[in-house]
């Protein structure tokens, strides 16, 4: 009994228990006498004398039931041999039987019933699965690496599947972006099949995906013929000089590839070489960009070489590298003799003063026009700001300079300011974070004073304070053609933001500006409010984040946003200040309704005709000689009360045409302010 109840995880064989057997057996042992009683399951007996003679007895029943069925004589027979001998109680064994046999059968279904709703079917076993596992743990989520063995089968079906997906995206669009997947070289391999029969596909990025050396050799035999391809992205994998060496071994062929980018890349001098020998051979190539790799003084050197014999390259961006002064030395006799450069990017090369000097020596003898030139953190002080003044007043190219975080200070500044007056090309310019001062700042801004050339100003993070921006407020009032102005981290505090806002009132240049970390506060905020309510069509994008600005300011903003119908803001950044949920849904609000007059104004366009215009600007024309009839009788003694008065009477003029006021005397009015500004200063 006792081992019937224990649970197996093998399978047993089904017991069965025949009924007629068990019935000639009650009856062979009817009418015999025994020791155990009738439906009894134990006899009463001993134990031991019970169970000697159900063994024996069993031995009978098994042997009576083997045989035809015999007469009544030979049954009688039996009986009288079975009177003589010992009586057995095979009547008490059946009933022992029965009852075990039945728990045995009904165990057995249980356990089969269980077995089937717990344990999983098993699964036929992939070929992936097969295979003995390496030791130690694998994983990943890309073909052509590693895979835990548990996921092997799943992952390789879903990146075969991701990878078709890829390959149908190669061959359907122009511009594909495949970055960050982490395909790994076989699925590069897998890529390049369809890249070999290419199309559509103009520009590939495979930055970031776990490509190394070994997986560009999938490029060769299929670049060469690719001829549709001309931007190829492989920034962010591991190639290093070897990949770069197998890479540039099949560029040189190339006839396609326009834009290469290798950024990141673990890139050093080798590769740097290998590149070099490329572009002496290779004509189609017009942008390389190799920024934050490991490239020294022998790289800048190889590169400086083939500048000299290539004549189509037109952009080398080389940041974050470790060029030093000799390596711009080097790059510059370079320079001097290629005539196809228009940008270099150099940005966070420690070349210092002396390797401006010899950059700027360079540059100024370069028999191309270069336009955009990038020198940011690169340990210039105000040494190095003299030679690059002494550049920009000789180039006659120059559209784009930046001297980002490096140190002039006011001294390089005035340098800069006064190069600046001599130049009429360069209109952007970036000195953020030179330790420019209110003296600096001041310079600066008489450049702009006669400069109608510079449309972007970047001073950010310098110190230049509420006198710097009074400086710079003072001149661009009237003054100058500066669209993007950028003063965050400047320290002006609620003073400077004052003069900031007295600017924007007359202002009509201006459309994005700048004033992170001021700490305006509240205070500032409210006076910049003030001339939001004024009319200003330039302005559309205002940045006040980390101002420390409170629910007032952002209230006092808000409203004047919905107080000022010609508002033209579409992007207002408030970020990272201390504004509760009262503070965001009032500028909420602001915004949607200056969206909503924004697009009513836009829908109303059509609707003015032509004869409409033509009497708005004549009453317009009238209004404005009988304006400058009473200023001049006034003597402009009080000239902000005149235009004050001569801004109202307008929107009165055109107040059932705003549309119309916008797009036929916006030029009018500007002319205007001009005049008026001209009569004022005489």
């Amino acid at each position: 009994m006792g081992s019937t109840s224990t649970l197996s995880l093998y399978s047993h064989p089904k017991i069965s228990f025949p009924a007629q057997p068990l019935k000639r057996a009650r009856e062979a042992v009817g009418g015999a006498t025994n020791d155990c009683a009738p439906g009894v399951l134990f006899p009463a007996t001993p134990p031991y004398i019970s169970r000697r003679r159900c063994w024996r007895s069993k031995s009978l029943v098994v042997r009576s039931d083997g045989g035809p069925r015999r007469p009544a004589s030979n049954r009688r027979v039996y009986k009288q041999s079975q009177s003589q001998a010992a009586s057995f109680p095979v009547k008490e064994i059946a009933s022992f039987i029965v009852p075990a046999g039945a728990f045995v059968a009904i165990t057995f279904v249980l356990w089969k019933l269980v077995e089937k709703i717990l344990l999983p079917k098993p699964r036929s076993s992939s070929s992936l699965e097969n295979k003995p596992s390496t030791q130690g743990m694998k994983w990943s989520f890309s073909p052509g690496t590693n895979l835990l063995s548990g996921f092997g089968a799943k992952v390789e079906r879903e990146s075969r599947q991701r990878l078709n997906e890829l390959a149908k995206e190669l061959r359907a669009f122009r511009s594909v972006d495949m970055s960050g997947i982490n395909f790994g070289d076989e699925g590069l391999f897998f890529l390049a099949e369809s890249l070999a029969y290419n199309q559509t596909a103009e520009e590939v990025n495979f930055a970031a995906n776990g490509i190394t050396a070994t997986g560009l050799k999938a490029f060769d035999g299929v670049l060469q013929s690719n001829i549709v391809l001309n931007t190829l992205d492989l920034s962010g994998n591991p190639i290093g000089d070897e990949g770069v060496k197998c890479l540039c071994d099949i560029l040189v062929d190339n006839a396609g590839i326009q834009k290469l980018q290798l950024n990141s890349t673990n890139l050093g001098d080798e590769g740097a070489k290998a590149i070099a020998e490329m572009l002496k051979k290779n004509s189609s190539l017009r942008v390389l960009e190799l920024n934050n790799n490991v490239i020294d003084y022998s790289g800048f050197t190889s590169i400086a070489g083939a500048l000299l014999e290539n004549n189509t390259i037109q952009i080398l961006s080389l940041n974050g590298n470790y060029g030093g002064a000799l390596g711009a030395a080097a790059l510059a006799k370079g320079l001097e003799r290629n005539k196809s450069l228009r940008e270099l990017i150099l940005h966070g090369n420690s070349i210092g003063d002396e390797g401006v000097r010899a950059l700027m020596s360079g540059l100024s003898s370069h028999k191309g026009r270069l336009q955009h030139l990038d020198i940011g953190n690169n340990s210039i002080s105000s040494k190095g700001a003299y030679h690059v003044a002494e550049y920009i007043k000789r180039t006659k190219s120059l559209v784009w300079l930046n001297m980002y975080m490096n140190d002039i200070g006011d001294e390089g500044a005035e340098k800069i300011a006064e190069a600046l007056k001599q130049n009429r090309t360069v209109t952007n310019i970036d000195l953020g974070g030179n330790n420019i001062h209110a003296k600096g700042a001041s310079d600066i801004a008489q450049v702009l004073k006669d400069n109608s050339v510079i449309t972007s100003l970047e001073i950010g993070y310098n110190p230049i304070g509420p006198d710097g921006a009074k400086a710079l407020s003072e001149v661009l009032k009237f003054h100058g053609n500066i669209k993007t102005l950028s003063l965050g981290w400047c320290q002006i505090g609620a003073k400077g933001a004052e003069f900031i806002a007295d600017t924007l009132k007359y202002n009509s240049t201006i459309s994005t500006l700048d004033l992170r970390a001021n700490g305006l506060r509240d205070d500032g905020a409210i006076r910049l409010a003030r001339s939001l309510k004024v009319v200003n069509e330039a302005l559309t994008t205002l940045n006040l984040g980390f101002n420390e600005i409170r629910d007032e300011g952002a209230f006092a903003i808000a409203q004047a946003l919905k107080a000022n119908e010609d508002v033209r803001i579409t992007s207002l950044n408030l970020a990272s200040n201390f504004l509760t949920k009262l503070g965001q849904s009032a500028l909420t609000d602001a915004r949607d309704h200056v969206y909503e007059m924004t697009e009513k104004e836009v829908s109303r366009a059509d609707d003015v005709t032509d004869s409409e215009r033509s009497s708005l600007f004549a009453s317009f024309t009238l209004f404005f000689c009988f304006f400058l009839s009473q200023m001049h009788a006034d003597g402009c003694s009080n000239y902000s009360v005149w235009f004050y008065i001569l801004r109202k009477v307008i929107k009165q003029l055109y107040k059932k045409k705003l549309t119309s006021y916008r797009t036929i005397t916006k030029d009018q009015t500007r002319k205007l302010i001009k005049i008026i500004t001209t009569n004022k200063i005489h």
